[in-house]
């Protein structure tokens, strides 16, 4: 059985730039659909899978995710007549009651929302595919699907946590027996991923993007300041759930477009909203501080609860909220769960890898193992290596080495020597992290070097700190983990062993934390030898990692992309497979 799952709604944004004309861009962003991608699920196993903007260079595009489409079909060696059923990650039938209340969220809901709209999309490019074989799956069932079926466990507890689905936040699932049983759903306007996001907007920054940012910046703060605000903006109730009255205050359909009424009291009552281009003050770090304070404690609160309701020990979670490594942390340490397992791509990309599972256990079953690190995107052959090559002809210099062991052995040289290391190789990752497929590599122990890739190359705020990549056989010595732990995503904050945090400035955040991403020879062999060739040098197996992408745009796909990327900035190496270019 071959079934295509598909996230991403096309029309949403330009159905809001024709009815709402006059809007910041920033709040076009205010919306439902971005984060388009593709997976392809044969016979219960995921085989292929990216995210549109990979291919069209739009970062967070929720465009038709045709190109994504050809690279799983294209992996898989299949033609789109050779698919048995394509799902995609929302199912608004059931609430089209609710959108004929007033016509303009008729007229969105037919447009936008609609199978008939999802479907007319898929024929604008494969006009012949038959409409019963094409399925909408709901979002948080797609979520929690995408989360259930990787996880590799039979039974256990699954918490949806995003800004919203069709028309809830967050929903609470007891999985078992390949079942889902629903213990608890969240409205929308009551959701924590929606006030984060908006909290996001007023210290400028962007909704439903630059949330990490948020998370980024509040180490620097004291959430005692605005801690009262957030403690009365979010009620903790009894049977596990959450209200937040703030969101409550816009209760027309145009107050509920865009927040205004719920901006307006942010405006009022917390401190004035900050413009993008206006420095970064202590009362903004001090707001992070008590926002993300504020969202720990309704992670821990629910999960918490229904921890507790079912007995459950293992734990998976999924929705954008999920990629907050900072709570994530939290969840791990508190010890109410034995396992946490986070699904690497938990925004809305990976519901395209959820509707499919989904769609597969009514048609054969799924394959439920634990997923690797998510190396499902194209990866380009030796003869397109070359032809890049030569196409930037005497703009580089290229040096060919004859093995991979020779290639880590000169990346690990540079890389002690306090050189800046593009690394490219293999398949493309699958979710907003770059795990040494699409990488920038440094020394961590360099104190110098978040300044200089800052400069050369990410031209991103200062205070975000840069993760560390660690052999999974050394991590314990450098954070506070126990041996052998594996976090093979890069989506969990962990402390850094105070002993160790002066020697490892590029890596350690302000607080002492740090995004941890284990390496693994079974997750990702390569890059694992890079690592042991970078400890034989330094003594420590672990380098700085950061996506191989500039400031907006979308991480590296294709050799071409690599070297331009590479000849428009400041990096210094870029290791192209087993070749070596230099400007």
């Amino acid at each position: 059985m071959k079934i295509l799952g598909i996230s991403g709604l096309e029309n949403s944004v330009s159905f809001k730039r024709t009815h709402w004309p006059r809007l910041d861009d920033r709040e076009y962003r205010i919306s439902q659909g971005h984060d388009a991608a593709a997976a392809l699920v044969i016979d219960g196993k995921l085989v292929a899978a990216s995210e549109q903007e990979r291919f069209c260079r739009k970062k967070h595009t929720g465009e038709f995710p045709i190109d994504a489409i050809h690279h799983c079909l294209s992996a898989a060696g299949i033609q789109i007549e050779d698919i048995d059923e394509i799902a995609h990650g929302f199912d608004y039938a059931p609430f089209r009651e609710i959108f004929s209340l007033d016509p303009l969220s008729a007229q969105l809901y037919k447009e936008v929302y609609s199978r008939d709209a999802l479907l007319g999309q898929l024929r604008k490019h494969f006009s012949a595919f038959p409409g019963e074989r094409f399925h909408p799956v709901g979002h948080h069932i797609a979520h929690a699907a995408s989360a259930a079926w990787t996880s590799g466990w039979e039974e256990c507890l699954i918490v949806v946590n995003d800004a919203m689905g069709e028309v809830q936040s967050l929903s609470v699932y007891h999985f078992s027996d390949n079942k889902f049983k629903k213990l608890c759903e969240i409205p929308a306007n009551d959701s924590i991923g929606i006030l984060y996001s908006l909290v996001t907007m007023h210290l400028g920054f962007d909704f439903n993007s630059d949330e990490y940012k948020i998370m980024g910046l509040a180490p620097y703060g004291a959430p005692q300041r605005f801690r009262e605000f957030f403690e009365k903006a979010v009620e903790l109730r009894a049977d596990g759930s959450i209200r937040i009255p703030l969101l409550r205050m816009s209760r027309s359909r145009e107050e509920r477009e865009n927040y205004q009424v719920t901006r307006g009291y942010l405006d009022r009552h917390l401190i004035s909203r900050r413009s993008p281009d206006d420095e970064i003050a202590q009362d903004h770090k001090d707001v992070a501080a008590a926002l993300q304070e504020c969202l720990n404690r309704v992670v821990m609160h629910v999960c918490g609860h229904f921890g507790r309701q079912t007995g459950l020990k293992r734990i998976a979670l999924a929705g954008g909220v999920a990629l907050n490594c900072t709570s994530n942390g939290k969840l791990v340490d508190s010890g109410v769960f034995d396992e946490v397992y986070v699904q690497p791509a938990s925004g809305d990309d990976g519901t395209a890898l959820g509707a499919a599972l989904y769609r597969a256990s009514f048609n054969g079953g799924v394959h439920n193992t634990r997923m690797p690190a998510p190396f499902f995107g194209p990866a380009y052959s030796a003869e397109c290596v070359e032809r890049t090559l030569r196409k930037f002809g005497r703009m580089v210099q290229v040096r060919r080495f004859d093995s991979l062991e020779s290639t880590c052995s000169e990346a690990a040289r540079l890389i002690a020597d306090g050189r800046v290391v593009a690394w490219y190789r293999g398949r493309m990752e699958y979710g907003p992290r770059a795990l040494g497929n699409r990488s920038i590599l440094a020394d961590p122990g360099d104190s110098g070097m978040r300044d200089r890739i800052n400069a050369m190359v990410k031209m991103r705020e200062a205070f975000r700190p840069f993760a560390p990549a660690c052999s999974r056989e050394q991590a314990h010595l450098w954070f506070r983990i126990a041996p052998g732990t594996s976090l093979p995503y890069m989506i969990t904050i962990v402390d850094v062993r105070p002993e160790h945090r002066a020697a490892l400035p590029a890596i350690t955040h302000v607080n002492g934390s740090a995004r941890l991403q284990t390496v693994s020879a079974e997750d990702n062999p390569d890059f694992h030898n890079l690592l042991r060739a970078v400890g034989k040098t330094t003594g420590r197996e672990m380098v700085l990692n950061t996506s191989f992408n500039v400031k907006g745009q979308p991480i590296v796909n294709t050799p071409t992309e690599a070297v331009d990327t590479f000849l428009g900035t400041g990096i210094e190496f870029l290791f192209l497979e087993n070749c070596l270019v230099t400007r």
